[in-house]
């Protein structure tokens, strides 16, 4: 099978060298198109607020320097702040200091939209190599939900659209590579779900017995691929669980069409690309915390009487 640049592997040099830099999130790295010009007020706070966060106590010159701003300015913002709540005044140190409210600004980031962000940058340069589109899906009672998807980018995509589509995981290939990789303890309780809500489409898998001879053959070849009579009937999935430690934060899944791609290309060229992303992930994810938890090091003062 040749592309367009006539290499013989579809999957050579298919990811960068280096992972996209945390700091910058894919959704404003330039990807794509803003309806509006940037709100230079908004930036210049923001700027204000990364700055208080750097340091525990900050003066009003340290503050200028570190952003730039002119101290009058710097004053106004501080003030505003400390109004809104998110800075206080420490007069023993004559200085500035974030409170707890900050740590607000950042409790939605966490779980579901971490990994996406993670993810997606790693599922489109798959997809701008490999050509078939690529989807992230998440745990949500006891299914698969597709959370992001490369489909749109997709010269040559099976479907036109999966995202919110659920996956169940007894026959989709997300499914059952989750089921497959998650700890023992996490795999018996969904079993459990499942024997109680998909009596009829584990009875059809052969049951319970068969489904298990399944996921170790899964763990075994390190992937799964979508049950045979799951339609579209001439296009296929392939999965490979996004791991980080014993624990299965997300699967990472490719469409393809069976024509297309027989089973020893699928497995030789496809499947180890798909891991190496998987685990550029993995590492994403783990950088993309970490910055988290540096934002929200910073001893923080409560505000309360603090105006």
């Amino acid at each position: 099978m040749e592309n367009d640049s006539g290499d013989s592997d579809p999957t050579r040099s298919s990811l960068p060298t280096e992972g996209p830099p945390h700091a910058v999130p894919p959704s404003v790295s330039g990807s794509s198109k803003l309806s509006y010009s940037p709100v230079h007020s908004v930036q210049r706070v923001l700027s204000l607020l990364r700055a208080l966060n750097r340091q525990r106590v900050n003066s009003v010159d340290q503050l200028h320097r570190e952003t730039g701003l002119p101290k009058s300015t710097v004053v106004r913002m501080l003030e505003t702040l400390l109004t809104e709540g998110y800075v206080t005044r420490d007069k023993c140190q004559s200085g500035y200091l974030v409170t707890s409210l900050v740590q607000s600004l950042s409790c939605g980031f966490h779980g579901e939209p971490l990994i996406v962000q993670a993810a997606r940058p790693w599922a489109a340069a798959l997809t701008r190599r490999l050509q078939w589109p690529v989807s992230v899906a998440l745990l949500d009672c006891g299914e698969m939900v597709v959370r992001f998807s490369t489909v749109s980018e997709s010269p040559n995509p099976p479907v036109h659209s999966t995202i919110n589509m659920r996956l169940n995981l007894i026959d989709r290939a997300m499914g059952l590579v989750y089921l497959a990789f998650c700890p023992e303890s996490e795999r018996l309780l969904l079993m459990h779900v499942l024997e109680t809500t998909a009596t009829e489409a584990l009875e059809h898998a052969g049951g319970r017995y068969l489904l298990e001879r399944k996921l170790r053959r899964i763990r075994e070849q390190g992937y799964a691929t979508r049950g045979a009579a799951v339609p579209p009937l001439g296009a296929g999935t392939v999965a490979v669980p996004i791991r980080d430690g014993a624990h299965v934060l997300a699967t990472l899944g490719m469409g393809y069409f069976h024509c297309a791609v027989s089973d020893a290309v699928l497995r030789d060229q496809y499947v180890p690309v798909l891991r190496e992303a998987a685990g550029r992930i993995v590492a994403q994810i783990r950088s993309l915390r970490e910055s988290v938890e540096v934002g929200s090091s910073v001893v923080p003062a409560t505000h309360a009487g603090s105006r």
